[in-house]
Parts: C-alpha cells; structure tokens; sequence
C-alpha cells in the first residue's frame, strides 16, 4: 500500500487515512502530556482553553477531507478526549457524558457532523465558488408538473453514466 503525504495529510491507495489518524492521535496525547507535566492545578476553564488550542485542533485537522467514517477511528479520536477530561482534578470519578457537560463540550463525533452541515448549507447556498464545487439539482429547479412533495432543496439522485 502506497501513502502520500500532502498539506499534512496521509493518504493510502484506499482512502482509510490510519496514518493520517494514528499520527493525529500520536500528536494528540503528546500535548495531552505536555498539559500534564506543565500545568499541575488548572482551572476547568483553562484546561478547556488548552485543549481546545493544543489538542483538539491536532484531533480535527482536515476533518472535512478525511471524515473517520469507521466505528474504530471515531472510537480512537474519541478515546483522547474521554482522557484529556480526566486531567482535571475532581471530575475523573464522574462519567464521559458528565464531565463533557460540566466543561461545555460536545463530543468530537457531533463537531464533525455540525461541520459537515455547514459545508452542506454553504454549497446549496452559493457561499463557495460554483466552478469548484459539486452541481447539485433541485427538485425546486423543475417544472412544478414534475414535483410532487417535498421542498425546493430536496436533491435529485443523478444517475451516473460510465
């Protein structure tokens, strides 16, 4: 299996990015320990603002291009923030759930998926330039004789042609 490296991105002949993840992760729990040898008593704020510069940037680095789609990256990204939480004196007794609420953090997997809808809403929207986008078709760009339910941005399937 070949891999290439671009922009910072490992990328192999089947678009799994175990690399690209792996190393991510790697990056991740080195700042997570650098957090811990530096800074013995924080704060919950500055715990958040550390992790939200130093690791959680390392964890989303080209998310739009690589999206984990399997159950096992999701898990693995996820791992190092059930941990990083657990830095914080007096919340490592409570579980993941409670602690992400205490420090006003959302899971990693709903970042990626608010992310991919705002990608979404700025292609239907024109935001990005059309030249280098994907076409879509709208079922409100049709003949109103060949609508019969839905709304103006729901997506007609194309079929593709080999």
């Amino acid at each position: 299996m070949e891999i290439i490296k671009d922009l910072g991105v490992y990328y192999d002949s089947f678009l799994l990015f175990d690399k690209h993840i792996n190393d991510k992760i790697a990056k991740a729990y080195g700042m997570l320990g650098l957090i811990k040898r530096s800074f013995t008593n924080m704060s919950r704020d500055c715990f958040v603002l550390l992790y939200k510069s130093m690791v959680r940037s390392n964890l989303e680095y080209a998310n739009s291009v690589l999206h984990p789609r399997r159950i096992s990256d999701i898990e693995k990204l996820e791992k190092v923030q059930k941990r990083a939480t657990k830095l914080i004196h007096g919340l490592n007794r409570l579980n993941y759930v409670e602690r992400l609420k205490l420090l006003k953090l959302p899971t990693l997997k709903y970042r990626q998926i608010c992310g991919d809808m705002i990608q979404v809403f700025k292609i239907v929207h024109g935001i990005y330039d059309s030249s280098c986008t994907i076409n879509l078709t709208f079922t409100g760009s049709l003949p109103l004789s060949l609508t019969t339910r839905g709304n103006s941005l729901k997506l007609l399937q194309h079929s593709l042609s080999l």
